[in-house]
C-alpha cells in the first residue's frame, strides 16, 4: 500500500485510539512489523512516560486546558519513543477535526516527526493550511459518504491538493460515529454500501487510494474490501487485544468480559453518537450518581466547555482519561462492534500474522 510517498508493506492501518489506547508502543509495533502505526493525538497530557523535563500542569489530576491536554512536548515524546522500536518506518499522528486547537496540534504532529495525518469527527476542509511548510507530510480525511469526499476535494483545490488517501469509515466503529443514531442502523449506511461510491468519487480528483474502516476484524474482512476496490483496511478494536496496546491491563479486561449485548451505541458531548461498552459509568447515570461534570481540559469545541457534558451526563476527556489510567468504575470503554470477539490477549506480531496470512 502506498499513501504519499511512503510505502507500506501490509495494507492495514491500525486506527488511533484514544486517550491513550494507540500510543508508542502498540504503533510502533505495527510499523516495526509492516503495518501503518498510528498515534492518538487525543490527551497526550494523560501520558504516564513523560520526562522529567516536560512540564504538564494538572488540576486535580487531569491536563489543564488545551494547551496541556494535546501536549506537544508529550506527543513528541510519545513518537519518539515509538521511533525507539519501529526506527524509521511511517507513522500517522491521528488529530480529531472536533478538538479544540486543531491546526496547532496537526503542527505540533508535523514538527514532531509524523509522516501522516488522519482527520475524523469532522470535515477537516481546512487541513492543507497549517500543513503548508512540510510538503512531505500525507494527508488522509475519514469521511462517511461520496458526498462528504466531493465536498473536501473541492475545498481543498484552493490548496492545490488533493487527499493522499482517504478512509472511508462505516457505523460498525469503535467511538464517535459520522452517521445519526438512526442511520447507524440502516443498511444503505453500512460499509460495504458506502465503499463503492466513494471509490467512484474519488476518480474523478486523481489517484487517491480508499481506505475501509469500521468492522473490520480478520482476513477474510480484508480480502472482501481489496476486491472491492479498496487499496487497504483500517483496524482498531482488535489492536487492543494485544499485549503491546497501551491501555490499561483493565481496559483490555473489560473487552475480554464483554458480551455482544454490552455494545451499545451512546450519546456524546460531542454532539455524535459514539459506540462503547455498557459499564458502571452508564449504570451510574442513570442513578445520578456518576462524577460531577466540571470542565477541566476544554477538550473538543462542540462541548462549548463542558454545556453540553452536563447535559448528556458525563465529561468525556475525564471519562476517556479514567479507562486509560484503568479505572473502571468511572472510565468510558469505546470499543467496536465487534470487541466482544477478543478472547484473549496476543502479540502484535501474531495477529499481524494472521490478519495477513489467515492463520
Amino acid at each position: 500500500m502506498r499513501i504519499g510517498k511512503y510505502e507500506i508493506k501490509h495494507p492495514i492501518i491500525q486506527g488511533g485510539m484514544g486517550v491513550g489506547i494507540s500510543w508508542d508502543q502498540l504503533a510502533g509495533n505495527v510499523s516495526l512489523e509492516g503495518g501503518l502505526g498510528v498515534i492518538s493525538s487525543v490527551g497526550t497530557g494523560y501520558y504516564k512516560n513523560i520526562t522529567e523535563k516536560v512540564h504538564i500542569v494538572r488540576k486535580k489530576d487531569k491536563p489543564k486546558d488545551v494547551a496541556n491536554f494535546y501536549s506537544k512536548d508529550a506527543l513528541t515524546e510519545i513518537i519518539n519513543n515509538a521511533r525507539k522500536i519501529c526506527g524509521d518506518a511511517p507513522l500517522a499522528c491521528n488529530v480529531l477535526y472536533a478538538i479544540n486547537d486543531y491546526g496547532r496540534v496537526v503542527r505540533d504532529a508535523c514538527e514532531a516527526g509524523f509522516n501522516m495525518i488522519i482527520t475524523g469527527a469532522g470535515l477537516p476542509t481546512n487541513m492543507p493550511e497549517f500543513t503548508k511548510e512540510f510538503p512531505d507530510v500525507a494527508l488522509i480525511p475519514i469521511v462517511s459518504s461520496a458526498r462528504a469526499l466531493k465536498l473536501i476535494c473541492k475545498k481543498w483545490k484552493r490548496y492545490n491538493k488533493i487527499p493522499d488517501a482517504v478512509i472511508v469509515e462505516g457505523p460498525l466503529s469503535g467511538g464517535h460515529q459520522g452517521f445519526t443514531y438512526d442511520q447507524c442502523m440502516q443498511e444503505e449506511y453500512q460499509l460495504e454500501n458506502i465503499v463503492g461510491p466513494v471509490i467512484e468519487e474519488a476518480k474523478n480528483w486523481g489517484d487517491i487510494p480508499i481506505i475501509a474502516a469500521g468492522g473490520v476484524w480478520d482476513k477474510k474482512d480484508i480480502d472482501k474490501f481489496l476486491d472491492m476496490g479498496c487499496e487497504g483496511v483500517q483496524m482498531a478494536t482488535r489492536f487492543i487485544g494485544t499485549y503491546e496496546c497501551d491501555a490499561d491491563a483493565k481496559f483490555k479486561g473489560v473487552l475480554l468480559d464483554a458480551k455482544k449485548e454490552d455494545i451499545t451505541l451512546m450519546k456524546s458531548p460531542v454532539g455524535l453518537p459514539a459506540r462503547g461498552v455498557r459499564t458502571n459509568l452508564q449504570f451510574s447515570m442513570e442513578n445520578k450518581t456518576a462524577p460531577k461534570v466540571q470542565c477541566i481540559s476544554n477538550c473538543v469545541s462542540p462541548c462549548n466547555r463542558g454545556t453540553e457534558a452536563k447535559i448528556v451526563g458525563y465529561c468525556i476527556a475525564d471519562r476517556l482519561g479514567a479507562a486509560y489510567q484503568g479505572d473502571v468504575d468511572t472510565g468510558l470503554f469505546f470499543t467496536g462492534s465487534n470487541g466482544y470477539r477478543i478472547q484473549k490477549i496476543i502479540s502484535v506480531k501474531e495477529l499481524m500474522g494472521k490478519l495477513t496470512k489467515g492463520e
